[in-house]
């Protein structure tokens, strides 16, 4: 028992994750273990709360950077453009999705985390005013954290965003 204490502890201090009866998971683990959905349900979930999504190649092939590709995109991802479209009321419009040439990483487009937005001033809007202002990313853009801990980036032209949960579905 003083064992698993101890490692339960040092899994919280670490950032890693504690399943009861399973033992410690790393952030990896349990970030292989998110729920993942076709392009088809994607965009059926999108068009159920008028979220739109366009790419420069006017394609979804996962492979071409020039398209907007939602295959292998986590369900809470989707659930997340939902629940910010739904609070917004604005027009969402998805620029970015699972498609290769964005950056790499654990929490990355590629591993199903993260969506990209066109901006436009409605939604900037609610972002800035509803959304605690956290500081700069490394590359210098600047971020806002969502009350269920999301995190907005403003890359400039667009809203680069990581979803680690639905946002409040």
């Amino acid at each position: 028992m003083r064992i698993r204490s101890a490692l339960t502890a040092l899994a919280l201090a670490t950032g890693a994750l504690v399943a009861p009866g399973f033992g410690v998971l790393t952030t990896a683990t349990a970030a292989s273990a998110a729920t993942k959905i076709s392009h088809t349900t994607a965009t059926s979930m999108f068009s159920s709360v008028g979220v739109t999504w366009s790419s420069s190649g006017g394609c979804s092939n996962r492979n071409n950077s020039t398209c907007t590709s939602f295959d292998q995109l986590n369900l809470a991802t989707a659930q997340g453009a939902q629940t910010l479209k739904r609070a917004t009321g604005c027009a969402l419009n998805i620029t970015g999705g699972t498609e290769t040439g964005h950056a790499s990483g654990t929490y990355s487009h590629w591993n199903g985390y993260k969506l990209d937005y066109g901006k436009n001033t409605c939604v900037t809007n609610y972002i800035k005013n509803t959304f605690t202002y956290i500081g700069l990313r490394g590359d210098g853009a600047p971020q806002y954290k969502s009350g269920s801990g999301n995190i907005y980036a403003d890359e400039g032209n667009h809203w680069d965003v990581l979803y680690y949960n639905c946002g409040g579905c």
